[in-house]
């Protein structure tokens, strides 16, 4: 078992959201929330009404019907009869208090109240209404992540059209490859962004995607590098404070289904064209409640931060936040500029009681030296929250010592698939190291074996065994539901599989160990990578690695890429250090067959590393889709190694 690092005191526990929800079902015990948790699955109805009313969703007509079909999977109807509008519940307030606070990396800052949001919200859907945009049309970004960007957001979704965004750092391809599927009416842009002290202009990139557009009817760009940019080029182009200009115009939100179309996401694209997955309106709304009011118990007026950018589910998620009233806290930049503890300045500066980041981030801090604890005052800050990529146990123990002893550390994980959280935090409850806290309410989500039989203690699928309102509306252009039957529902029929390598542990628990196309199988034995990685970048000549599979002599043999730390070589003695450490705390199967060094690794634009792309390499095949990295050119470091020929 592991053992608890952090764990609320009995006023703080009783005093959060989810242990008033629990005690209104009349668990009252130690396992309190547990007996939430499983009540939740097994009463969804009832739960996810309870989850409306917590939330005061706001809906012109009430639900008829709360679950119908329930059996069914994809298949089941959530609030039928339900009339309501996404940016209307996100967009409650009018008042003066903030509702956004943004930070660039050049030091410029930026507070919108909520009038003031709500002034801006009404002169873009005027002008978006003028230019033809109505329900079920789409409207795209191709934005940092700034204000902008929200109010486009909440424009587009208050006239009953779909949103979908990308961040700048996207080539042209990469852009195309999501926004061509679409065909939006509207592109809302900058003329460049700021990275790591860098400039980066994208207006010709900008000129080469509303080009590649030919549904295009306008281009709208917001002044990001200069106060007034040329715009000459880009096709139907206008500036967005000629366009915006009649702030005072009424803004009538459109009353649509709970399941219209919101957001249209995409998955990482490493294996072919990216999926346009599209996500309902009401689904996405109630999760997004559910997660922020009761997993990260948020109040309003609370200054919640995540460093996402707009290609990330997570900025998603993080707009959420408006509908619990919560004051976003936004940063667009590279997060080690100016200096390396640039974001926990931010939290110190702005207040932050949410602090939400990548696992890759804190161990890049860890790696730094940093010791917040001892330069900031984080007063405020009460919850850090993690995903990305598996939180190893070993970040949890910085995160203590170094950031703050007295903090909720939320690792969490779900996706773009359902744009939230299959696992998550329990404000009320300990933090065991190295673990995920608890299973969301109302997820059925159990982890099965290669026979579909739920396992606990034991490494196997994460599935959800039952519906759950933010399921997917579907798969753009996939009018019979194959392709999005196939994503999900082919492994288990009538079951949720998630694509996750994971595992229960006794105390509720639980452990994500990579995904399961990337899962290693030497001898035929299951093997998570990261688990390998927990072990290799420990080591302090370690940087960074990647783990694969390669096919040789008719079985699967580990390869494993490292990236070195400054001045650090790979010598026969580090190689044995490397694989004793593995030996030691794994098992002689983790144990890598070759051991290469690289001077960089492959990621997605999120920040992932991508295992499928450097396996299809090693194997000699085509990548099918590299404008889904961020760093391409590190795939050809990978080609024609001698060392993968012996």
């Amino acid at each position: 078992m592991n053992g608890i690092l952090w764990q609320p005191g009995a006023e703080r526990a009783n005093g959060t959201a989810i242990m008033t929800m629990a005690r209104r079902q009349g668990f009252t015990g130690a396992d309190a929330v547990e007996e939430l948790r499983r009540w939740s699955v097994a009463e969804p109805a009832a739960f996810w009404a309870g989850v409306w009313e917590l939330g005061g969703v706001q809906a012109s007509v009430p639900a008829g019907t709360v679950l119908a079909e329930a059996d069914k999977m994809p298949g089941a109807r959530w609030f039928e009869g339900a009339r309501l509008n996404f940016a209307a519940n996100l967009l409650r307030r009018d008042d003066a208090t903030p509702a956004l606070i943004f930070r660039g990396e050049d030091g410029t800052r930026r507070e919108l109240s909520w009038s003031a949001l709500q002034a801006e919200v009404r002169a873009l859907a005027a002008e978006l209404a003028a230019d033809g945009v109505g329900v079920g049309d789409r409207v795209a970004g191709y934005l940092p992540n700034c204000p902008e960007a929200i109010i486009a957001m909440l424009a587009t979704t208050a006239l009953g059209a779909i949103w979908s965004s990308a961040s700048p750092d996207f080539g042209v391809a990469g852009v195309l490859d999501r926004f061509g599927q679409i065909e939006p009416r509207v592109l809302v842009t900058v003329d460049g962004y700021h990275y790591a002290g860098k400039r980066l202009d994208i207006r010709q990139k900008v000129r080469d995607v509303a080009a590649g557009l030919p549904g295009l009817r306008r281009t709208v760009v917001a002044p990001f590098l200069e106060s007034d940019p040329n715009l000459g080029g880009i096709p139907r182009g206008v500036s967005w404070g000629d366009y915006c200009i009649n702030v005072d115009k009424p803004l009538t939100f459109v009353q649509l289904p709970f399941d219209h179309p919101v957001y249209i996401l995409y998955s990482s694209g490493t294996t072919g064209k990216p999926k346009a997955i599209v996500h309902g309106a009401g689904g996405t709304l109630l999760q997004h409640l559910k997660e922020h009011l009761l997993h990260c118990d948020t109040r309003a007026g609370e200054r919640v931060f995540y460093f996402t950018t707009c290609g990330w589910m997570m900025w998603n998620w993080l707009v959420g936040g408006l509908a619990a009233e919560e004051t976003l806290v936004l940063f667009d930049g590279s997060p080690f500029h100016p200096e390396p503890a640039a974001l926990f300045d931010l939290a110190e500066e702005e207040k932050v009681a949410v602090f939400g980041t990548s696992a890759k981030y804190i161990d890049a801090c860890k790696k730094a030296g940093l010791r917040p604890k001892d330069t900031h005052d984080l007063g405020r800050l009460r919850a850090i929250l993690s995903t990305g990529s598996p939180l190893v146990p070993e970040s949890f123990d910085y995160v203590y010592d170094a950031i703050k002893s007295d903090v909720q550390l939320a690792s969490i994980s779900g996706g773009t698939d359902i744009v939230s959280c299959f696992v998550l935090g329990n404000p009320a409850g300990p933090v065991h190291r190295g673990e995920i806290q608890m299973r969301g309410l109302g997820m059925a989500v159990e982890v099965w074996n290669e026979e579909g039989r739920p396992v606990t203690g034991e490494k196997g699928e994460l599935v959800c065994t039952a519906p759950f309102p933010c399921m997917p509306v579907g798969f753009w252009n996939d009018p019979d539901g194959s392709r999005y039957h196939d994503a999900y529902f082919a492994r288990f029929p009538g079951v949720w599989c998630h694509g996750d390598f994971a595992e229960l542990t006794p105390t509720g628990g639980i452990v994500i160990h990579g995904r399961s196309d990337a899962v290693l199988n030497p001898g035929g034995v299951r093997i998570g990578t990261a688990e390998i990685y927990r072990q290799v970048e420990q080591i302090p000549e370690i940087q960074e690695s990647i783990c694969v599979g390669q096919d040789w002599e008719g079985d699967v043999r580990v390869v494993l890429f490292v990236r070195l730390a400054q001045g650090a070589v790979l010598n026969a003695a580090l190689e044995q250090a490397i694989r004793s450490r593995i030996r030691a705390n794994c098992t002689p199967r983790h144990v890598p067959a070759r051991i290469v060094a690289v001077g960089d690794i492959p990621r997605t634009r999120s920040g992932k590393i991508s295992e499928i792309a450097v396996r299809d390499v090693v194997h000699g095949r085509p990548v099918k889709n590299t404008e889904a990295l961020a760093n391409p050119e590190a795939l050809d470091l990978y080609r024609d190694l001698e060392a993968l020929q012996e």
